[in-house]
């Protein structure tokens, strides 16, 4: 037997269980369906991490966030959206991969791996951080490579490579060096740290790199990966260093398979961001809908919680209007 709901929330992000309470509140019927845990992408970010926002613009559902710091953790983040699903009882399923969303007629077939729903409405908050940027180069493979940074302490007493100048790569190398690890180089594209590195943090990245405790390898790129070593082209020249891990911090970018398997059109520009109405968040298949950080598509600096959380409301507005006129 096949479950029917008004809609299917794809994410269970912050943006994800708004749309759940927004759609709680006007009697609509949902699911909230994940890959993985409540609020995956902020599970698997660094378990120290410090948000750039303060608690009360992480709120959302009109629940107050109340943390021990000027700026929330990554520990006081997840237990404050543990606590909005419990209280509010949101309807989740976790663990839960979606195969496919087909439409057929006005309505989508939505298979999982736990269950077949059907729905007249989508909305897709799958965020963007499931797949990071590939550096595409030889090495890459090797399992000293990682895209993702959890903890400092790995990395101790190792010589470690760090690509990308923002904020990840910048807590990742001002905690490995602090840690003990061995040798901390970051490899950077540009000519300096990014200006949008968090303001308290940024002087503290700088005044290390100019005292040489962390070496800064700028306007260079890595082009090479070897199991003890890694080269990279700099200004002077193509080098080779001694190497025993990469932290390739390049960011990520959201599913455009799995966006466009459903049939949303993908603007042919940078940010290659999904086509959606901005007025109601509806893209060009007719009841589908985009919610956070995946409507910037590469641009992934512009939808924060702070200013997409509006989406969920924006949401279900408009599918209330379409259900009252189709009564008529």
């Amino acid at each position: 037997m096949q479950n029917r709901y008004d809609i299917v929330i794809v994410g269970a992000g912050p943006i994800g269980l708004a749309c759940g309470i927004a759609a709680q509140e006007k009697g609509l019927t949902y699911i909230i369906v994940d890959k993985g845990t409540l609020v995956n992408s902020l599970y698997n970010y660094p378990y120290g991490m410090t948000f750039f926002s303060t608690s009360d613009k992480l709120e959302i559902g009109n629940v107050p966030f109340i943390s021990h710091n000027p700026k929330p953790t990554r520990m006081e983040a997840l237990e404050y959206y543990r606590r909005v699903a419990q209280s509010k009882k949101l309807n989740t399923s976790l663990y839960n991969p979606v195969d496919s969303i087909t439409k057929i007629g006005e309505e989508f077939q939505v298979k999982t791996q736990k269950q077949d729903i059907v729905t007249e409405h989508i909305i897709l908050s799958t965020g963007f951080y499931d797949l990071p940027h590939k550096l595409g180069i030889p090495g890459e493979e090797l399992s000293k490579v990682n895209h993702y940074y959890k903890e400092p302490h790995p990395y101790f007493d190792q010589r470690i490579a760090i690509i990308g100048a923002a904020n990840s790569a910048v807590d990742a190398a001002l905690e490995c060096y602090r840690k003990g690890a061995k040798e901390v180089s970051m490899i950077i594209r540009k000519d300096s740290i990014k200006e949008t590195v968090k303001y308290w943090v940024k002087p503290d990245i700088e005044n290390r790199i100019e005292e040489g405790s962390i070496k800064a390898f700028f306007n260079s790129e890595l082009t090479a990966i070897a199991e003890d070593s890694i080269k990279i082209k700099t200004p002077e020249g193509e080098k080779t260093i001694e190497n025993d891990f990469v932290l390739a911090m390049t960011g990520y970018e959201p599913d455009y398979e799995f966006i466009k398997d459903i049939g949303v059109t993908i603007r042919d520009e940078y940010p290659f961001a999904p086509y959606y109405d901005e007025g109601t968040m509806e893209t060009n298949v007719e009841g589908l809908y985009l919610a956070g950080v995946v409507c910037g598509g590469l641009q992934t600096n512009k939808w924060f919680i702070e200013n997409s959380r509006v989406h969920a409301d924006m949401i279900v507005e408009d599918i209330l209007e379409k259900k009252n006129y189709a009564k008529v």
